[in-house]
């Protein structure tokens, strides 16, 4: 009975990532077409890359036959961001036994967006619900990826503007973890840490600036949070 109110309830909670997932990867699938790469490469990077960025960077680096280095600096970079909320799911993620590697390797903004809740209902295993949202959340993207690269096939359309679903997608969620805590202290702080590394670094140049300055603050706060709670 645990078993299904947990798969219930991750299948509800990841809905979200499926409709930013599904959509974001047939835009993914379409490029990928559109560049000559026919649907079993889109299935086959979803399932061994599964980084949306990353996997968009990839069509121009395929296309374009960038180098060996060139590819792995690029990655880096695209990817650095994970760094900062990965160690963030140590704790979370211990005690998840043969589960935990796939657990990593499926880590996704999205995916981090949904295991990270303060808390879940009764009823719900913790650690099964990382496995089940993690598991869908990669099903949507491979779907999404699969279907997009089978209608470029089939058809011819514009789908410029496609990838704004991701921007869509992080607001309704950063809506609901609003919604689901009284504490806003971390969400403002991110808004505010984020904006200034904007106007200081510039477009190109403020999201590592930003992260590492949103990773300070939550341990601060979290620190400052747990001493007023004590007292």
């Amino acid at each position: 009975m645990k078993k299904n109110s947990t798969l219930k309830y991750a299948f509800v909670s990841s809905l979200p990532v499926m409709a930013g997932y599904l959509v974001l990867g047939i835009g993914f699938g379409v490029l990928l077409q559109d560049k000559g790469y026919g649907w079993w490469w889109a299935a086959l990077m979803s399932l061994t890359i599964y980084a949306g960025s990353m996997q968009y960077v990839t069509v121009d680096l395929l296309s374009g036959g960038a180098s060996i280095i060139a590819a792995a600096l690029m990655t880096v970079l695209v990817n650095l961001r994970h760094l900062f909320y990965g160690i963030s799911m140590l704790d979370k993620y211990s005690g998840t036994g043969r589960k935990k590697p796939y657990l990593i390797f499926s880590l996704t903004d999205e995916t981090f967006s949904l295991v990270c809740s303060p808390q879940l209902p009764q009823g719900v295993d913790e650690k099964t619900y990382y496995f089940y949202v993690s598991l869908m959340d990669q099903c949507y993207w491979v779907a999404g990826s699969v279907i997009g690269a089978a209608a470029g096939a089939a058809l011819s359309f514009n789908s410029a503007g496609i990838d704004f679903a991701m921007t869509a997608l992080f607001v309704v969620i950063f809506v609901e973890q609003w919604e689901k805590t009284r504490q806003h202290l971390p969400a403002v702080s991110g808004v505010v840490i984020s904006i200034v590394c904007r106007l200081i670094f510039g477009a190109s140049g403020f999201l590592i600036p930003s992260m590492i300055g949103i990773t300070a603050a939550m341990f601060l706060e979290k620190r400052w949070l747990k001493g007023g709670t004590e007292a």
